[in-house]
């Protein structure tokens, strides 16, 4: 399978299964155009028609397909395989701080901080020490394991978040393991204290603002119904620049107010931000701020302004990274997280503040995927073997999609809460991921024909 597009003067092919990625002419885009749009001998007879009209330009398309980097061998059964015989370790977990939160964010999924009253309040020190035994027992042989502290907001429990940093670092090297800390929270309770502290204990730090103060305080506001950016703008960029701009995301979210992101997204590096990440929001269908079909298009216009943006600054020495544009063609993860993704259910859990185990945080408060808590079984547990089977091979949609190793099946929270299930992705945020991935392969290029 291949994957044929143009940003700008750019004509560029993916081939899905090699992951090379080639710029040609006019001539061979026409070409390559119709033999991925062509079943098996229709694209044998275009190869012979060529061989007579264009003997280069043959010669060439053959050349790379002998060398397994245009239309290579589908990898599927060989993968699926794997996946299906896999055994798969708890590695990560997120630990639900505080079901509050001294915002009210309009499209908050967690019922503004909440969960719509499921576990309300904040984690015990105890359950807190029972979920980092829990991921030494449950993460087998694997030594790496990360804890993302959130919320609610988890700053509203921070004394009791270091004395888990405390507890991890006192268990990790009997254990034979290695805590990789993160934070998310809005930077509305930073301080200079808290922010020394995360700055020497988290090695990853979320920060929530939307962009623009416009569009940050028409979602995310105090308890008092004020705009929140003023308050909370100084604090995270504070934090930031004291972690000398790494190892941190400030992250926004964008809805159908403000279509126009790329604007924010150049508001927060005019800030100063080196690492911004902008997210579609999940909403329900029906929220008048829910993104839409109709949307598609104007959206898609916007990563491409925002990828031009981007590599105008790159180019006048003023660059920053936006997360979903950073791809790594030469490395980059193995295969079976390219095709499971962040692991929900089955290697990544959301612990709640009474120590109830859910596939991930966008789970939490609905009982039906409820995976049991920290004091009974776990691997038996039927929600687990449901979420370990599903990779994009168990996709229809997936499997037969040119994206499928990049955005690794998706969201499985935003697909069933769109559809019923997590086999089967949501439509508008497989044609966002789908451009993103796009935008990403030409900054890729872009950069390669730079340096």
């Amino acid at each position: 399978m291949i994957h044929c597009f143009k940003i700008k003067t750019r004509n560029l092919v993916l081939d899905v299964e090699s992951g090379a990625l080639h710029q040609v002419d006019d001539a061979a885009m026409e070409i390559l155009l119709q033999m991925q749009n062509a079943c098996g001998d229709s694209s044998q007879a275009l190869l012979r028609e060529l061989q007579e009209t264009s003997p280069r330009l043959y010669s060439e398309i053959r050349a790379l397909m002998e060398a397994g980097q245009l239309f290579s061998r589908p990898l599927t059964s060989d993968v699926h395989q794997h996946m299906e015989n896999r055994k798969p370790v708890v590695k990560a977990l997120c630990l639900h701080m505080a079901h509050e939160c001294n915002l009210r964010c309009a499209y908050c999924f967690a019922g503004e901080g909440n969960y719509s009253l499921t576990d309300r309040g904040l984690m015990p020190l105890e359950v807190g020490k029972r979920a980092l035994d829990f991921l030494v027992k449950e993460s087998g042989a694997r030594r790496n394991l990360e804890v993302d502290f959130f919320g609610g907001e988890p700053m509203l429990n921070f004394d009791v978040v270091k004395e888990l940093v405390a507890y991890g670092r006192s268990i990790e090297g009997p254990a034979g393991k290695k805590f990789r800390f993160t934070l998310t929270t809005n930077g509305a309770l930073l301080t200079e204290d808290a922010v020394a502290y995360i700055n020497q204990n988290m090695d990853n730090v979320v920060l929530s603002l939307d962009g623009r103060p416009s569009v940050n305080d028409r979602m995310r506001k105090n308890q008092n119904g004020s705009g929140s950016y003023a308050k909370i703008f100084p604090k995270i960029k504070g934090l930031a620049d004291a972690r000398e701009q790494k190892n941190y995301y400030v992250r926004g979210t964008f809805t159908r107010y403000n279509l126009d992101f790329a604007e924010d997204v150049l508001h927060l590096a005019d800030a100063g931000f080196k690492n911004i990440s902008v997210e579609p929001v999940v909403a329900p269908a029906d929220a008048d701020y829910a993104l839409r079909e109709e949307d598609l298009p104007v959206l898609f216009d916007e990563y491409e302004k925002l990828a031009e943006a981007l590599l105008e600054r790159e180019r006048a020495g003023k660059g920053f990274l936006f997360f979903h544009f950073e791809m790594n063609l030469d490395g980059g993860p193995c295969i079976a997280k390219r095709v499971t993704g962040c692991g929900a259910g089955s290697e990544y859990l959301a612990v709640t503040p009474s120590g109830k185990l859910y596939p991930c945080h966008q789970f939490v408060g609905d009982e039906r995927f409820q995976a049991d808590d920290l004091g009974k079984g776990f691997s038996s547990n039927d929600i687990v073997r449901e979420f370990e089977h599903c990779h994009v091979f168990a996709k229809p949609e997936c499997a037969a999609c040119w994206a499928r190793y990049y955005c690794s099946g998706g969201c499985m929270a935003t697909a069933f809460y769109a559809n019923d299930s997590i086999l089967k992705p949501d439509k508008i945020s497989c044609e966002l991921m789908r451009k993103r991935i796009e935008c990403a392969l030409y900054i890729f290029a872009e950069r390669s024909e730079r340096n």
